[in-house]
């Protein structure tokens, strides 16, 4: 993993790059002391990572991670400061993390770990640009992410702008429509319902309510989804050839 180091104070740019030292796999190929320097040195090494401090002098690190936005490739961003009032903030600006000074090692090793499930999630998103099917969905979590395994999915459900993912350890939010999803993973989830895919091999089967509606029971669900009439031909169909 290729880093910069962005920070106007000496002394913290060093105490980093020793806390860095020590982590397998990480490479400081670059140091700045205000945000211009920090772009210019990641448009010459195009980093991983960049870990900015806030406060500097001139254009500062929320700017700076405004700018840095506009690169391809983006690095992550983990703001490191010495306030904690600028959370939200740096969260708006698409941080992964924000280490609040004095940095602990253990703290920073978290970080990166969280930046290294960025790039994965970064890099599923390219294969699906490309034509490949993901492996893995991707939820935002308070500034960092979670790759769920598609083989995990029960099933996916549309809630206003986001879609609820019910799989194996629970539920998360993913920024993604229902109809790209079903486009991508048809072979593998059914519509139920205008707002419903859910997972073949958790169907167990449909039951007709006395109100007439029509329901599935899944392998692993708490409680039944309803059926729309419009897909149930369609669920019973794929419900023979289970």
């Amino acid at each position: 993993m290729k880093v910069v180091i962005a920070d106007d104070e000496p002394l913290a740019r060093e105490r980093l790059r020793g806390l860095l030292a020590n982590l397998d796999g990480v490479e400081v190929v670059a140091e700045a002391g205000d945000g211009h320097d920090a772009l210019h040195a990641c448009a010459e090494h195009q980093p991983d990572l960049i870990l900015l401090d806030i406060a500097m002098p001139g254009l500062d690190g929320l700017e700076t991670a405004h700018h840095l936005a506009a690169f391809e490739p983006r690095p992550a961003v983990v703001f490191c400061t010495a306030y904690d009032a600028h959370a939200l903030s740096a969260f708006e600006a698409e941080a992964i993390d924000y280490l609040v000074k004095p940095v602990r090692a253990e703290r920073l090793a978290a970080a990166l770990e969280r930046v290294r499930t960025f790039a994965a999630g970064r890099q599923q998103g390219q294969a699906r640009l490309d034509g490949q099917r993901r492996t893995h969905l991707c939820a935002r979590l308070r500034g960092s992410l979670r790759l769920i395994p598609i083989e995990d999915v029960h099933y996916l459900q549309a809630e206003e702008k986001y879609v609820v993912v019910h799989h194996v350890h629970g539920e998360d939010l993913i920024e993604e429509s229902l109809k790209s999803l079903e486009e991508e993973f048809g072979e593998r989830f059914v519509r139920i319902h205008r707002n419903c895919l859910v997972a073949r091999y958790e169907i167990v089967e449909l039951r007709r309510c006395p109100d007439g509606h029509v329901q599935a029971i899944l392998r692993h669900g708490t409680q039944p989804l309803e059926v729309s009439r419009r897909c149930v031909a369609g669920v019973r169909e794929t419900l023979k050839h289970l």
